[in-house]
């Protein structure tokens, strides 16, 4: 567990909504606090060092690292909490984690074995892939940086210690570190994702024997040992004896990538990357108390098993244990976080393309337009089946999406397909969670149906659902803030809502919008059936305005040969997220992972600009804050 230090003379009593309680430690970038909000939440404070806080290039350096940890799927990091990177004092704030380091675990109790050894192989596996697929390199993976949490093993620190100079030759801020460095890091080479494969092996060796891979009583000898020893990993159970042995390799291009690692340790095919759903299965067993005799198969060679199936009543069977509580919003064992204690140079972020990351998703192009309607239909299968989203995902590869319909940009069905904004969104969650385009049904689905199908299996879940809320259901995301708006002809003299004041606004059906728009402004307004029909009013100039959730306007607008524009009134937040199975908190965080490696990868910004770029509209291509899943 971290040694929290008093406070000394000259630090601040508070840092935005934080109380500082004591220190966590200091770096060269600067100081860790632990904080509490008022709602007793805790978090790691970072503040910036003040002789950096004029310098642009620390605070640009600072803001990388609050960018990467919000890149890294949000099951395997401790979730940023809050940060001000443009005040006198810049920090960020980050889900503060109890536990001691592995160096330290190490060295007080033993090397580990058995079901330990099994959780931390698979936990930190499952952490170093995640923040690859985040386009991240460590770049400093050692055992001070694997905290030994409750729940299982994190992987901390995205600072990086800097310890080659300019001309590539060791500093003395080496000592200690080098150990745990990849040959080309010493050699002056390209320092990539495969130097994190090395140092996550030689973390695990140093975790099985209690010794230093590479150890020796000066840097020159370990330097050389680096180089040009080998490891015996020959008392390594298997199969992680033999993953081990691989990402020693001295040459980077012959090691596995941290998805091939994670595949072999949970016995998957390698002829993709790691799903989101293979990463929430990883996290799943590093967090479980009980893996049991995964190692123990016929000579020793058998790979991690999935979590076992749940028995009649829903629970898990024999072999797992038994049912586990749920762990309050935080329910994964690998995680990353910003605790940011060591180092104080810049952080290694880089996309690497999937030439070396064997699929990662981190450059998945967006799902291509028009998906089939008429793929195989899922049989909605039972709680006795299939205990989360997650598992049937990953056993069947199929699922059954409820969807809107009927409108247009967004989500529109004809014939024997699918098209539109969250048509896509729900392909690309699918394909995260390896459901492949061919496995996916998708369905009409109302607002008045939602709770019922989902709850009842019909679907599995259901995109734009429109808010989060208590509704019986589990809400994950959101995918996209939109907001009430209201659509005008381009050219028009209306810039503002209160320019709209005593003009005629189309009245569609019974949306709440109509209440809204007319609470700014007062309006004549002309009832309509459907958006539909208040289109052909605003097109033949019989209405001025349509009111809506700016995403619905410009979804209607942009087929229109005339061209048009969203005020930008924003008057309201409206929350799109995704519905699951009421309880399914696994599938919860692997919806939001998947809704976050969405926007890491660019894919959200392109389906933006591709289905809503005809009409004047500035979408949301940030982002939004995601809501718990506890």
């Amino acid at each position: 567990m971290p040694q929290i230090g008093p406070l000394g003379r000259g630090d601040p009593q508070q840092l935005g909504p934080f109380r500082l309680a004591g220190r966590v430690g200091e770096g060269g970038q600067g100081v860790v606090y632990l904080g509490q909000d008022e709602a007793g939440e805790r978090a790691a404070v970072k503040l910036l060092h003040v002789k950096f806080t004029g310098d642009l290039t620390a605070r640009s350096r600072f803001a990388r690292e609050l960018k990467a940890a919000e890149r890294v799927a949000s099951f395997c990091t401790a979730r940023v909490i809050a940060a001000d990177l443009d005040g006198d004092t810049p920090y960020i704030a980050s889900e503060y984690i109890e536990g001691r380091s592995l160096r330290e675990t190490i060295e007080t109790g033993g090397p580990l074995s058995g079901n330990a050894l099994q959780r931390l192989a698979v936990g930190t596996a499952t952490a170093l892939t995640a923040i690859h697929h985040a386009g991240i390199v460590h770049r400093d993976f050692k055992p001070d940086n694997v905290l030994m949490a409750a729940d299982g093993p994190r992987v901390v620190d995205f600072g990086i210690a800097r310890i080659l100079d300019s001309t590539g030759t060791i500093t003395s801020r080496a000592v200690g570190t080098p150990a745990y460095m990849a040959p080309e890091q010493i050699s002056g080479g390209e320092v990539g994702p495969p130097a994190d494969v090395f140092a996550w092996a030689s973390t695990v060796s140093f975790a099985a024997t209690g010794a230093v891979p590479f150890g020796g009583n000066s840097i020159a000898v370990v330097l050389n040992r680096v180089l040009n020893h080998e490891v015996d990993v020959s008392g390594l159970p298997e199969p992680l004896r033999g993953v081990v042995g691989s990402c020693l390799n001295k040459s980077p291009y012959a090691r596995p990538s941290a998805d091939q690692v994670l595949l072999r340790l949970l016995g998957h095919a390698e002829t993709a990357g790691a799903s989101t759903a293979v990463l929430s299965q990883g996290a799943e067993l590093a967090g479980r108390e009980t893996i049991g005799s995964a190692w123990a198969g016929r000579g020793g060679t058998r790979a991690l098993h999935a979590p076992a199936p749940p028995g009649p009543t829903g629970e898990a069977g024999p072999s797992s244990g038994g049912p586990r509580k749920p762990r309050r919003g935080r329910w994964a064992a690998a995680a990353i976080a910003v605790l940011l204690v060591a180092g104080g140079g810049t952080l290694a972020v880089r996309q690497w393309g999937p030439g070396w990351m064997a699929g990662a998703h981190a450059s998945s192009p967006p799902v291509k337009a028009g998906v089939p309607s008429n793929t195989p239909h899922v049989t909605p299968t039972t709680p006795a089946t299939f205990s989360s989203l997650v598992d049937k995902a990953a056993g069947t590869h199929k699922l059954t999406i409820g969807m809107r319909d009927l409108v247009p940009g967004i989500a529109l069905s004809g014939g024997d397909t699918w098209h539109g904004f969250e048509v896509e969104v729900g392909t690309y969650i699918a394909r995260q969670l390896g459901v492949p385009v061919s496995g996916i049904t998708f369905k009409a689905t109302g607002m008045a149906e939602r709770v019922s199908q989902v709850n009842s299996g019909k679907v599995d879940l259901v995109i734009a659902t429109y808010s989060i809320n208590g509704d019986h259901v589990t809400f994950a995301g959101p995918y996209y803030t939109a907001h009430v708006d209201v659509l005008v002809r381009s050219g028009e003299p209306y810039d503002t809502v209160g320019d709209l004041k005593g003009h005629k606004m189309c009245s569609p059906g019974a949306s709440k919008s109509t209440g809204i728009v007319q609470d700014a402004v007062d309006v004549r307004l002309v009832s309509a059936d459907t958006y539909a029909d208040c289109m052909n009013l605003l097109r033949q100039g019989l209405v001025d305005a349509v009111p809506g959730d700016d995403l619905l306007l410009a979804g209607f607008a942009n087929r229109e040969s005339i061209r048009y524009k969203v005020l930008g009134a924003r008057l309201t937040d409206e929350r799109y997220a995704v519905a699951v199975k009421r309880g399914d908190v696994r599938a919860c965080t692997a919806v939001r992972a998947a809704i976050t490696q969405m926007y890491a990868d660019g894919t959200a910004k392109r389906l933006l600009v591709k289905y809503f770029s005809k009409v004047g509209f500035t979408p949301e291509t940030v982002m939004p804050a995601q809501a718990s899943c506890g």
